[in-house]
C-alpha cells in the first residue's frame, strides 16, 4: 500500500468520526464558550469543518502567509450548513489526494506571517498535521458538548453516552 492510499484511508476513517461530532453541534449554542480564552462553539466547529480542505491547500500551494491572506470563516447559520461545509471541505481534500502522486508529498511547504516563519514541513507533513489538528479540535469540541450535556458519540470505540459502539 502506498502513502497516498494510507492517507486516503485515514481521512475516511477520521471523517466518519468528525461528521458524527459536527452533527451534534446545536446552532442555538454557536456563541457559547466554556472559558473567556476559548473560541466560541461556532468558530471551533467551522474550523474543524474547514480542516479537510488543508489537504488540497497543501498539495496545490507552497505555503500559507497569514500577512497576505484575507481569511474569513465560512458562513454557517445552522447545523445543516456546518455539516455541508464539512462535506465540501472533505470532498476537496479527497479530490486532491485522489489526483496526487507520491512525489507530490515531498516538496516543502511553509507557514508564516510575513518574515516570521512558523514551520517548514513537507506537504506530507502538512497533511498529517491537518489530520492531527482535526483530532485535537474535535476533542475540544467533545469537551464543549460534554459541558452542555450533549451526548458524545463514540470515536475510536464506545463513549459514556454510546456504550454500544
Amino acid at each position: 500500500m502506498n502513502i497516498i492510499s494510507l492517507l486516503q484511508k485515514e481521512m475516511e476513517q477520521e471523517a466518519a468520526i468528525t461528521r458524527k461530532m459536527l452533527q451534534r453541534v446545536p446552532a442555538d449554542k454557536f456563541t457559547w464558550i466554556p472559558h473567556e480564552k476559548s473560541m466560541n462553539m461556532k468558530s471551533l466547529s467551522v474550523h474543524i469543518a474547514e480542516l479537510p480542505s488543508w489537504v488540497s491547500m497543501a498539495l496545490t500551494t507552497t505555503g500559507l502567509d497569514f500577512s497576505t491572506m484575507d481569511y474569513k470563516p465560512s458562513p454557517v447559520e445552522n447545523n445543516e450548513d456546518l455539516v455541508q461545509l464539512f462535506e465540501k471541505s472533505l470532498a476537496s481534500g479527497k479530490g486532491a489526494l485522489a489526483n496526487a502522486k507520491e512525489e507530490d508529498l515531498l516538496p516543502e511547504w511553509t507557514m508564516r506571517n510575513g518574515e516570521q516563519v512558523f514551520s517548514v514541513m513537507t506537504k506530507y507533513e502538512v497533511i498529517r498535521h491537518a489530520f492531527a489538528q482535526t483530532t485535537h479540535h474535535r476533542a475540544q469540541l467533545g469537551v464543549y458538548l460534554r459541558l452542555l450535556d450533549i451526548p458524545i458519540p463514540g470515536s475510536y470505540g464506545p463513549s459514556a453516552d454510546e456504550p454500544n459502539f
